[in-house]
């Protein structure tokens, strides 16, 4: 199955307007096509979000592709060079919203699939493919109720591979085996509005904070792992007073950010940050958000398989790495003890123009096909 499979299949994908939480009936056309190579198909819906769960065979290993069909929402019409939703080829690259995050990794698990089948139909093990419609959303309706009605029936997987764009400059320089978590707050730091001229009569909440807030700052919150670079604190918000020059502020409000290492946890964060506070007599509320847990997969049987698959494809050395953002990676990593991401390169996702070089489609596909190879085939001699 060559280059023209996986194209036609991309294609197929981008021109369905699947932004978030919509599918656009992507996930019933791969169901189709999935059933036809053996695959059992299940759907489930919940509040608006289309999943799929789609497995072929009974016993393990149990491999696993996890995606998502949904994608952000283009942008102006008029910012891009061809209607995001109209799949062109154009100076070596396919462009469209989602030809990178994430619909040309689906469209390579896919002919992947079926191409390992073909050639391997009493395979070994099981394949499955998880896909959500609700990975640019909230997450709440996606792979994670997926991942608990599995575990309800006491189904579990063995490795997962996450089709997110992963690659920086080459396909297969960068794989990610774990995420950092994401712990977000909105303080609200309480004062007394007042006059300037009568500060006595006053409490200026950002003068409260500031002694406070320069503490933790410099604090060092953990130094990392092997894997992960330490935790970090950011402010991305912050305002207070009523914009006039002679009133004293009487409130504060600060918004701000931990991603967080395996070494630290929501808690130890949260009472580390307090407790600054509280020796400062600061007089403040947190809502507190946690937007995603980190998670690991330490070097072991699905990172050799996937690093040996992008070495025989593409001859690179590929990199592990945990940095960027959240993925529904730290779902699968509760209920399958080794997740890694890997996909195309990821320089255009949710920008305008998205693309995709076109010659990365085949190797994208052969890299995840040789993967299901190296762990579901016998070994053969030495």
């Amino acid at each position: 199955m060559g280059a023209t499979a996986v194209l036609d299949l991309v294609k197929d994908l981008i021109a369905r307007p699947s932004v978030t939480p919509e599918d656009a009936d992507c996930q019933q056309m791969l169901a189709t096509r999935l059933a036809r190579v053996g695959f059992q198909c299940e759907t489930i819906v919940c509040n608006g979000v289309t999943n799929l769960w789609a497995r072929r065979g009974t016993s393990a290993p149990l491999v696993v592709f996890a995606g998502h069909t949904d994608v952000v929402p283009p942008g102006p019409r008029d910012k891009w060079e061809s209607d995001p939703f109209v799949p062109v080829e154009r100076d070596g690259f396919l462009y469209g919203r989602g030809a990178a995050d994430m619909k040309s990794s689906i469209a390579a698990f896919v002919t992947a699939t079926e191409e390992f089948v073909g050639a391997h139909p009493g395979h070994a093990g099981s394949i499955a493919l998880l896909l959500t419609s609700d990975e640019e959303g909230p997450s709440v309706d996606g792979t994670v109720r997926v991942c608990e009605r599995l575990q309800a029936r006491g189904e579990t997987m063995d490795y997962c591979i996450v089709g997110e764009p992963t690659s920086t400059d080459r396909l297969g320089d960068v794989c990610k085996n774990g995420r950092r978590g994401s712990l977000s707050g909105k303080m609200t730091v309480k004062g007394v509005q007042g006059h300037v001229a009568y500060p006595h009569l006053a409490r200026n909440a950002v003068h409260e904070l500031a002694p406070a807030l320069a503490e933790i700052v410099a604090i060092e919150w953990d130094q990392g792992n092997a894997y992960f670079p330490p935790t970090t604190f950011q402010i991305s918000n912050m305002s207070a007073g009523t914009g006039a020059t002679n009133v004293v502020p009487g409130e504060a409000t600060v918004v701000f950010n931990f991603r967080f290492a395996t070494a630290s946890t929501p808690d130890s964060l949260k009472q580390r940050l307090t407790a600054v506070l509280d020796r400062h007599g600061v007089q403040y509320d947190i809502a507190w958000e946690l937007g995603g847990e980190p998670f690991l997969t330490p070097r072991g049987i699905l990172s050799e398989a996937l690093a040996r698959a992008i070495k025989e494809e593409t001859a690179l050395d590929t990199e592990l790495s945990t940095t960027g953002g959240t993925s529904d990676g730290r779902f699968l990593a509760k209920i399958c003890p080794q997740v890694i991401e890997f996909g195309p390169c990821n320089a255009t996702i949710h920008k305008v123009n998205e693309r995709i070089a076109l010659d990365s489609l085949v190797p994208l596909k052969n890299i995840y096909r040789r993967t299901v190879e190296n762990l579901l085939l016998t070994p053969r001699p030495a």
